[in-house]
């Protein structure tokens, strides 16, 4: 039996990167990794903020820095992720994190620069970083990779359809990628988080209720209603199952798709007709 069977959820000593992790879901997958002993790598292109907040988690005495980070530069990602693992001599764990929300609209409506805006980040930006940190861990025969969709990803909401492709296409990314590395011993999974009232989430939100015609507390309490475990989902809700796919408890997981959304499956409001312009 292995030593990290006595403590199959720790992380110690492992190099972990997270991008687009200055705020919101991110960061609350940093401190959670970074509680279960690993050394945690803020990846963002808010330098400045994410500095910040690594120096924050680290006067608790956790293992946190900052790295800038354009996910949507294919030579930036691959030039990042090379520095750690070789400062490092090895990159554990990456969590593709990086991504937009787009602004709602009807497909009929959605402009060719906010379908490339929102697939950019969220999508080609998830493609980078796992072919980056790919070819590190094939290299060295182990690793793990998990990549953050959304339940839109699986039960597309209206609205939001660059969105919802973009998440489906890392859901679909993660299970390329998971046969592609399985002989590497490197694992692939995917997390399809639910509603978190986010920062991110605010700013969809106001969008949709305006669609809809309805108060910000209405939609709210709409989707509580919704989720079978009657709440909001939190940051470290997510962050824990994220952590989990990362550990040596979740050793024989891969090409998994995670949903983390106190039981709801998707948001299916049909949107009234618009008036003609």
């Amino acid at each position: 039996m292995s030593e990290s069977a006595d403590f199959p959820h720790r992380l110690d000593n492992s190099i972990a990167v997270v991008t687009g992790a200055a705020q919101g879901l991110g960061l609350g997958i940093v401190e959670q990794l970074a509680r279960m002993g690993a050394t945690v790598i803020i990846a963002d292109l808010q330098l400045e903020k994410a500095q910040t907040e690594a120096d924050k988690l680290s006067q608790d005495d956790l293992q946190v820095d900052a790295a800038a980070l354009d996910v949507t530069d294919s030579a930036a990602v691959d030039a990042c992720f090379d520095k750690i693992a070789n400062q490092h001599g090895r990159l554990d764990i990456v969590v593709n994190n990086a991504g937009v929300g787009q602004t709602v609209a009807p497909i009929v409506e959605t402009s060719d620069a906010e379908w490339a805006r929102v697939l950019g980040p969220t999508l080609t930006g998830a493609f980078y970083g796992c072919r980056a940190a790919g070819r590190i861990m094939e290299d060295q025969e182990a690793g793990s990779i998990v990549n953050i969709s959304s339940i839109n990803g699986q039960n597309p909401a209206a609205l939001v359809a660059a969105y919802n492709v973009a998440k489906a296409g890392v859901i679909s990314l993660t299970q390329t990628l998971a046969l592609e590395l399985a002989a590497y011993s490197v694992r692939v999974n995917a997390v399809c988080p639910g509603p978190v009232y986010t920062d991110f989430n605010k700013r969809n939100m106001a969008q949709r209720c305006q669609s809809l015609g309805i108060s910000e507390d209405e939609m709210i309490e709409r989707i509580r209603g919704a989720i079978p475990l009657g709440r909001w989902g939190e940051p470290f809700d997510i962050a824990r199952g994220v952590a989990f796919l990362c550990s040596p408890a979740a050793s024989w997981i891969t090409g998994e798709v995670l949903t983390v959304s106190g039981g709801l499956k998707g948001v299916a409001a049909t949107p009234p007709k618009r008036p003609k312009k």
